[in-house]
């Protein structure tokens, strides 16, 4: 799914970036829900604008995963981190690639490239800014055999040539 933002692009780097997994659901610009092969399971998968959201449901817990530039809160970004909530294991790891302007925008193209491969089945969403075709967020749940639930996400900053890109697992 691709969208576009009504809203201007602010700038931020992954230094700015908080994450959070007490931080209440936010209003989203652009979302997708899907549900997980377990009985009365889903996952919203929510862009912030150059931040994000994912709201995980399961008869065994539920969770709410944010990085985003939050006020009030130290910035935060753990390279690996792992939890139990509830009935739930939760792994994240992030990290941070500063490429040459060109490798980024040829990264970008990528990312579209697979939001538009999706087929409209929703697991994964692109957000853009009109003013800055490179400032873009992506969030995708690929296909998986194993129980639980997974998403990656890319948050790509042209200013400062940075792409910050997450994976979480929920066993």
């Amino acid at each position: 799914m691709l969208a576009t933002l009504d809203v201007p692009y602010v700038d931020t780097t992954a230094t700015d970036l908080v994450w959070a997994l007490d931080h209440p659901p936010t209003s989203a610009l652009a979302a997708t829900v899907l549900p997980l092969d377990t009985a009365d399971g889903s996952l919203e998968l929510r862009i912030l604008g150059a931040s994000h959201q994912a709201l995980l449901h399961t008869p065994r817990g539920s969770l709410v995963e944010t990085v985003a530039c939050l006020p009030g809160r130290r910035a935060e970004l753990p390279g690996a981190a792992e939890r139990r909530i509830g009935g739930l294991r939760y792994r994240f790891r992030a990290r941070v690639e500063h490429p040459a302007a060109d490798a980024l925008r040829s990264r970008v193209r990528e990312l579209r490239r697979r939001a538009e491969l999706d087929g409209g089945d929703g697991r994964t969403v692109l957000a853009e800014f009109p003013a800055h075709p490179d400032a873009v967020t992506v969030l995708s749940m690929p296909e998986t055999a194993s129980p639980g639930a997974c998403w990656e996400t890319w948050h790509v900053y042209p200013n400062s040539r940075q792409i910050v890109m997450t994976s979480t697992e929920v066993r």
